[in-house]
């Protein structure tokens, strides 16, 4: 136990522990009614970090979970499997980079399946015909911005409703 509260408390991991109670508290929050889940949707557009459709205070919450519990589990690890020295300082201080790294990749590939969980997640604005007077651009002028096949889907759906 007290290796793992020193790895908490470390010098870089602090960081990670820092954002993961600012994490839990805005969910105590949320749980209170007090913050809403879509608080911070308005504030910052996650399309550029490949966790769009979902909103940001869930998809930084997983990424800050999952950077702190690597950063831990490396940082106990560490501790564990190496001799005090230069070499092990350097990866300790550079441990929660690489952890954040990792858990960035990984909140992307759980943030595409919890988008249908969270259905009210604009998605990419496209135009009506009835509202600008302009003609539906073809499959091959307007790429799919997500890649997941989800503008097919509205595509087909508004064709349908049509």
């Amino acid at each position: 136990m007290r290796t793992f509260l020193a790895a908490a408390t470390g010098v870089p991991t602090i960081l990670l522990t820092a954002a993961l109670v600012v994490v839990v508290c805005f969910w105590l929050l949320a749980a209170v009614g007090v913050a809403g889940v879509d608080s911070f949707d308005t504030d910052v557009d996650l399309r550029a970090w490949r966790m769009s459709r979902v909103p940001v205070t869930v998809a930084f919450s997983l990424l800050t979970a999952l950077a702190w519990c690597l950063s831990i589990g490396a940082a106990v690890l560490l501790t564990v499997f190496t001799l005090p020295g230069p070499v092990a300082v350097m990866l300790r201080l550079v441990t929660p980079v690489g952890a954040l790294f990792v858990a960035w990749a990984a909140t992307c590939l759980i943030a595409r399946p919890l988008h249908h969980l969270f259905p009210d997640e604009p998605g990419p604005f496209v135009p009506s015909e009835a509202r600008t007077g302009a003609a539906r651009p073809s499959d091959a002028e307007s790429p799919d911005p997500y890649g997941d096949g989800s503008r097919d889907v509205a595509l087909h759906s508004r064709d349908r409703a049509a």
